[in-house]
């Protein structure tokens, strides 16, 4: 039997968390000794090389001739593959890995604004109530690596609040045009203004630290940078943003959970406990709510 339009973008979300929550873990294999501006920045450019490939074997490089998407398409590039990640990343310099777990969980109750408070999207009960206990769950992974309030926190809720805009044009850029062109636009505009970024901020270029880890960032442009967002866009296309950024919020799960596995690193009772809100998070938003509004719900 096939699967339902919601439950393919559910299918979906789930695999791009999924690489999410692997990524800390490959960083702490792999990517530690290098500047994480410039990690990001060459990872972009290899998911550009992908993209492109991509577009060329599906010959759908006619999406980007597509007028009715240009718009959308670039607000999203800004907003995302520049806006985000450099606050996310400037933020992180002035703040501990903790507060920002913390407080990038933000996003969904942006999410619920922008979407469902003014653009009024309906959402169920239930899924109001799955999204809940997620950010519960995710707050008590979360809540023992929380430090004072610092500036960079600042900066990491500014990249929180643009999120749920930038999907917003991307959900609606992909109704004209497809995930892997949106993305390859986003890509080749984010990676030199990265580099910028990473020269202004005088990250460490030198040639053999980022030769030793280019196995690894390759992996990271054409899976966590590729794949990932792929997943993402086709997921936000088939069901809403706030309930896809949502399932989102179970990544620190998937992290603890590989944490565990590959660096031996043992759960703590804390962590432990947050298996459950999650899991019935997870299960409440996974249950179809009545669609008492059909006319408004995304797309």
């Amino acid at each position: 039997m096939p699967l339902s339009r919601e439950k393919q973008g559910e299918t979906s979300v789930l695999f791009s968390t999924f690489l999410w929550g692997v990524f800390p873990v490959i960083t702490v294999l792999s990517l530690g000794s290098l500047d994480p501006l410039l990690s990001l920045g060459v990872s972009t450019f290899f998911a550009s090389i992908f993209f492109a490939c991509f577009l060329t074997v599906k010959r759908k490089w006619r999406d980007l001739k597509n007028k009715n998407a240009f718009k959308d398409v670039l607000f999203a590039s800004l907003l995302l593959g520049i806006g985000y990640y450099a606050l996310y990343y400037l933020g992180l310099r002035s703040t501990s890995p903790g507060n920002a777990a913390i407080i990038a969980l933000s996003e969904v109750f942006f999410s619920f604004i922008l979407f469902h408070l003014w653009h009024k999207h309906y959402i169920p009960k239930t899924h109001i109530y799955g999204a809940l206990l997620t950010l519960t769950g995710a707050v008590i992974i979360l809540f023992p690596n929380f430090k004072e309030f610092q500036s960079g926190d600042f900066l990491i809720l500014a990249a929180a609040f643009i999120a749920p805009l930038g999907n917003y044009f991307q959900q609606r850029a992909r109704k004209s045009v497809s995930a892997e062109a949106i993305l390859f636009v986003r890509t080749m505009i984010g990676f030199p203004i990265i580099f910028l970024l990473a020269y202004f901020f005088h990250s460490d270029f030198s040639g053999p630290d980022i030769k030793k880890v280019m196995p690894w960032l390759i992996l990271n442009g054409f899976v966590i940078l590729s794949l990932s967002k792929i997943f993402w866009i086709e997921g936000i296309h088939r069901m809403s943003v706030t309930k896809a950024t949502a399932l989102g919020a179970i990544a620190p799960l998937i992290t603890l959970f590989f944490a565990w596995l590959i660096l031996n690193e043992s759960p703590t009772n804390f962590q432990l406990l947050s298996v459950i809100p999650m899991c019935a998070g997870v299960a409440l938003l996974g249950i179809k709510g009545k669609q008492k509004i059909p006319a408004l719900i995304d797309s």
